[in-house]
This record gives structure tokens, sequence and C-alpha cells, in this order.
């Protein structure tokens, strides 16, 4: 993985064990908890889109898959949160291997337009399988996450167990990008013909990566019910699909950091515009529209490029 990341990591833990020190409150805690939340859906897009070269517009779907797997199976069959749990990360799994193996053979926006499709029929069976998912109306009283029959009862334990988890999965991503497999999605990303007469099993990694992609979405998704305690069809929707890519794109697919930092902006930008009033969507629009157009690759990597090209010029 390199020093330098592993140093990243450790600088990422440090900062993790103090912000709740500095920052005080429920509110803005729990906005915390949501940003790690999303950098763990966007964190698999960046490995998907941004390393491997598969598009997704239905994201929100794996998402609200593992919601629902934990907020059924707790609610409704008394199952643990811990089997539960598990149990949504393996059926996001079959799931995406099922909707993998046909999808995956498309590219560019054939790829795109089904993805999209099969996020909409995910969300029309959470709307209309009401015995179940509670339909329209939602699914309450999803029982709060707990360790050795503790109940999490406070923001800042959500908060330690989602960037704990986000640091694991960070972790394991930033290895497999510098492993063998990291450097065939990265080949494939570049000319899936090339890489293919490389001897690449192209079916294999995308199978794979789209799967990993969809466990990633899974844990967000299980954490998300039990912190919220009601889920319902709206909140994984197609939107929330574009939004998790607009997410990736602001802070750079191809960087995981920069998948982590575009949704960490992204989630935070909403709620301290709000001082705005109604003038915060047309601020937002434009910060948003700022970004893509001057630094199309993302932030990450968009800002050094902008130091670079005028104020360089200037001291040269």
């Amino acid at each position: 993985m390199g020093k330098n990341n592993y140093l990243k990591l450790l600088v990422m833990a440090a900062i993790i064990a103090v912000v709740p020190l500095i920052v005080s409150g429920d509110y803005h805690l729990s906005i915390l908890v949501f940003m790690g939340i999303n950098c763990m859906v966007v964190v698999g897009l960046s490995l998907l889109m941004g390393y491997a070269g598969q598009i997704s517009l239905g994201h929100a779907a794996f998402f609200g898959i593992g919601a629902y797997s934990t907020g059924i199976l707790t609610t409704q069959f008394g199952l643990s949160i811990y089997a539960a749990f598990l149990c949504g990360i393996l059926f996001s799994s079959l799931v995406a291997v099922i909707i993998g193996i046909p999808a995956l053979r498309l590219q560019g926006h054939y790829l795109a337009i089904a993805t999209l499709g099969i996020g909409e029929i995910i969300y029309i069976i959470f709307n209309e399988m009401v015995g179940l998912t509670g339909g329209p109306s939602g699914l309450s009283n999803i029982p709060a996450f707990h360790v050795g029959g503790y109940p999490f009862s406070h923001s800042i334990q959500y908060y330690y167990l989602v960037w704990g988890a986000l640091l694991v999965i960070l972790w394991f991503s930033l290895n497999l990008i510098h492993s063998r497999v990291g450097r065939a999605l990265k080949a494939m990303h570049g000319s899936e013909v090339a890489a293919g007469a490389m001897g690449i099993n192209l079916s294999a990694y995308k199978i794979q990566i789209f799967v990993l992609s969809a466990i990633y979405a899974s844990i967000a998704g299980s954490i998300y019910a039990h912190f919220v305690s009601f889920i319902a069809p709206n909140n994984f929707a197609f939107m929330n699909s574009i939004m998790f890519l607009m997410m990736g794109v602001v802070g750079g697919l191809h960087n995981i950091w920069g998948a982590v930092m575009g949704a960490s902006l992204m989630t935070f930008l909403p709620e301290y515009l709000r001082v705005f009033k109604e003038f915060d969507i047309l601020i937002y629009g434009a910060i948003l529209l700022a970004i893509l157009l001057f630094m199309p690759e993302g932030f990450l990597e968009g800002i050094p490029m902008l130091y670079r090209k005028y104020f360089k010029r200037g001291e040269a």
C-alpha cells in the first residue's frame, strides 16, 4: 500500500479520535455520522467506476438492500443485529452477482441505462412489498445498534462505529488497488481489449469489483437503518444514486482519498449553507458548477493543478 497511505490512515485515525473533543452536540455528530456513511458508498463507487471503469447509476439500491435487510430481519423476524447485518451483506452480494453477470457485459451508456433500470426496479420493490417493507409509509422501530447488550444511545457511539468501519474499508481498498488485482482493474479501465489480450479475466474482475462495491453500500445502509431507526423507499431513490455519483465526481473518482473528500464536502455543505436561507440551493449549485468546470478531475487533484497553473506561473 505504501508508507504514504499508511501515514494518511494514521493521520485520519488521529483526527477521528480528536474530532469529538472539538465538536459538541448530537446535531453536529449526526452530520459526521452521515458523512461517514456516504464515504463508504462513494469509496465503493470509486473502485467500480474510477479504477475499473464500470458505470453504475443505481447504487442507492444496494444501500437500500442493506438497510431493508437488517431492518426487516430485526423488527419482523427477531434476528440479532449482527446476524441481520451479515445477512444484508450476503443478500446484497447475491443480488449484485445476479444483476452483474448480464449487466456487466454491456459498456458505456448501455451499462449506465441498465444499472439505472435495476435501481428503479429495486426501488419499486421497496414500495410495493408493503407486508415486508411497509411500502411508502416506511419501516419503523428499527432497534439501535448495540455491543455486548449495551445499546447505542448517543450519536458519538455511531460516530466511532461508522468512522472505524470506514478506516477498515479504506485500509482494505488501498491494499486492493496497490495489488495485482488493482493493476488489473486499472488496465481494464484503460483498455478492455488490451487488458483481455494480456490474459486478464475481464468478466471475473468486473463481477468481483461490482460485488465489493455493493457490499460497501450494504454495510453503509445497515448502519444507516440502525442509526435513524426509520427507513422509507424515498431514501433509496434514483436521485440518491446520482448524489453518490456526484460526491465521487466532485472529489475525484480516480482516487480513493478524493472519494472520501468529495463525500465529506457534499454532506457538509448543504447543512452549513442553510444560513443563507432561500439562497442556499443557488450557492450550493454554484460551488458544484465551479468545481466541475475548473476541476473536472475532482478538487483533490484540481486544487494542486490550479495552483501550478496560476500561482506558479506568477512566480515564474
